[in-house]
């Protein structure tokens, strides 16, 4: 039994994962206004590898991993005035210029039989033409199941956007879950078994954490049945999640999930 699995038997779905403000976290969330702006947005960001090609673009980071030419984690931020844009998807893919080894390219997919999954979708990125562009490169496509892309994959991405509006931001790490010996595509694109999404929702001080660990197969599951704790991410993938977030509030938000504190009808 791979790594994978033997972790997967293991995840421990707990109760309540709503960090308040309290004596220990004030100097972390004085008031509703200025959580995000003592904290920063990057201490919600996995840690940052120095072995790995770290990519800044105008919606999203990530991470590159050249060994399986795609990325290990893609980082971003949603809030009310990055969804219902007036863009339109461009369906454009093209090689991330920023990636200076060369990213995987379109004849890397051609004839596989996997689709090209997006891990930021275009649809969280319907607020600006750049960004719309940008969620087309191919530093942010993944090997995907066709009918796991257009079925649970979209349905959880859907399901994200209508979160949005229940939160002052979200924000989001996604990514495929990579080991040694996956099958590959085209020039060595490996083809993950597994992805997952990673969000901490902040709402009027409090912040909320959810994981989703999803296997690479079309799948008629409820969303529910997916969820997983941030640590037990982390332990899956080797990620540190919210890297620079204070560790006691880490610990906090990352050990146990409640399921009931997002909306899912």
């Amino acid at each position: 039994m791979s790594k994978v699995s033997c972790l997967i038997l293991i995840f421990l779905l707990s109760s309540c994962t709503i960090i308040k403000r309290s004596t220990d976290s004030n100097s972390f969330a004085k008031n509703n206004n200025n959580f995000i702006e003592i904290a920063g947005e990057s201490s919600f960001m996995p840690i940052i590898d120095s072995s790995e090609i770290f990519i800044s673009h105008l919606a999203y980071d990530l991470s590159y991993d050249e060994l399986h030419e795609q990325a290990k984690w893609v980082f971003y931020k949603l809030d009310s005035s990055r969804i219902n844009g007036p863009i339109s998807r461009t369906d454009k893919f093209k090689i991330d210029p920023l990636v200076v080894t060369g990213s995987a390219n379109h004849n890397d997919y051609k004839g596989s039989g996997f689709d090209r999954g997006h891990l930021a979708p275009a649809g969280d990125m319907t607020w600006s033409i750049q960004a719309m562009n940008e969620s087309f490169y191919y530093s942010n496509m993944c090997p995907q199941v066709p009918s796991f892309n257009r079925g649970i994959w979209r349905k959880l991405e859907s399901k994200v956007r209508r979160w949005v509006n229940d939160f002052d931001s979200i924000y989001v790490t996604t990514g495929p879950v990579l080991e040694l010996n996956l099958p590959s595509i085209g020039e060595g694109v490996s083809v993950p078994k597994y992805f997952y999404k990673s969000l901490v929702g902040f709402r009027d001080s409090n912040l909320f954490g959810i994981a989703f660990l999803l296997p690479n197969e079309r799948s008629r599951n409820e969303l529910k049945e997916f969820v997983v704790t941030i640590d037990s991410l982390e332990n899956l993938t080797g990620i540190d999640f919210n890297s620079t977030l204070h560790p006691k509030l880490q610990s906090q938000l990352e050990k146990s999930v409640c399921k009931d504190c997002w909306k899912w009808e």
